[in-house]
């Protein structure tokens, strides 16, 4: 498997396995399959409500695969962003993964919320940003790594005007930036800040969706990703699934992803991706798909008498 250096000097693989809804009866299994198949990076969050399932797995894994050659991802969410709350979030997560540390943490979103919070459901379930500033959360990331729960930190879903903001005060730098990225959704400001800045992207939603039919900001309907006829064209030029198309795309442009599913061909197919070499013509057709699509715009946060809105939340980058 690729593996890409972080600006820590650590190799993270590039192709991940999302634990993201899979369902519960089915994950501990698709784990399995997963690490048999090569998969040694495998990504959760607390919120996801998973933790307990995957440390199971990765447990009985461990028999045959050692620690150090796994990589596990998890998230700090947005309820535990005071700096007191912030070790205790990871070393509840530690105890549900039944691990010593993991290889990497992510603030979650640049959003808090008020403890106990999974969605909020009314406005006294927010603090502002001013009430918790993101630069106190980091800090609390920080002691994380001084304590050694955790190896490399990082953000999730963070645009570039909060990463600037955020790396004026860090003593350690985010290693990596997980935001939503696929052909319909390129982000070319976060590929070009994080190439700069020496930072890591992990795209989820890697697949766009699969058979989702999204809409063009403009209003049009697009068709499933996964259908584009310029991805099915490059599908058959090489014999391979237009899902390994993309995920080969998101490797060329030294992205790494976290495709999720718990079928085994599918799980193969993803894996095999990382194998799959496309093109410069491949690439440069697959770069016309840019259509400023998202899946996830974060509205969940603004309801309800919100302090954030959809600007404050991506600094006016949601459609880029």
């Amino acid at each position: 498997m690729k593996t890409y250096a972080l600006c820590t000097g650590r190799k993270m693989p590039a192709l991940g396995f999302g634990t993201w809804h899979i369902p519960e009866e089915k994950l501990e299994t698709a784990i399995a399959e997963a690490l048999r198949i090569g998969f040694r990076h495998f990504d959760t969050a607390a919120i996801d409500g998973n933790e307990v399932i995957i440390g199971a797995a990765l447990r009985k894994g461990m028999k045959t695969h050692p620690r150090k050659e796994l990589w596990i991802t998890s998230k700090l969410w947005c309820d535990a962003h005071k700096p007191d709350d912030v070790v205790p979030a990871l070393k509840k997560s530690l105890h549900n993964l039944r691990l010593d540390y993991v290889d990497l943490y992510l603030m979650h979103f640049p959003i808090a919320l008020k403890r106990g919070t999974q969605w909020p459901a009314s406005s006294e379930d927010y603090y502002t940003l001013e009430e918790v500033p993101l630069a106190e959360t980091w800090q609390a990331m920080e002691r994380c790594v001084k304590k050694g729960l955790v190896r490399d930190i990082g953000t999730s879903n963070f645009s570039t005007t909060k990463l600037k903001d955020l790396m004026e005060t860090a003593h350690i730098q985010p290693a990596v930036n997980q935001i939503e990225m696929h052909p319909y959704q390129q982000q070319h400001a976060q590929r070009d800040y994080a190439r700069r800045h020496h930072i890591q992207l992990t795209a989820y939603y890697p697949l766009g969706g699969r058979d989702t039919t999204l809409r063009h900001p403009d209003g049009s309907e697009l068709p499933p990703l996964l259908t584009h006829p310029i991805l099915a064209q490059i599908a058959s030029e090489h014999t391979v699934s237009t899902a390994q198309v993309v995920l080969a795309w998101l490797l060329a442009l030294e992205v790494s992803a976290i495709p999720s599913s718990s079928t085994p061909q599918r799980i193969q197919d993803n894996f095999a991706a990382s194998s799959l070499v496309l093109t410069p013509q491949n690439i440069a057709a697959i770069s016309e798909l840019h259509a400023k699509v998202k899946l996830f715009d974060a509205k969940e946060f603004t309801r309800h008498d919100s302090p954030y809105s959809l600007e404050t939340i991506w600094d006016n980058e949601l459609f880029t």
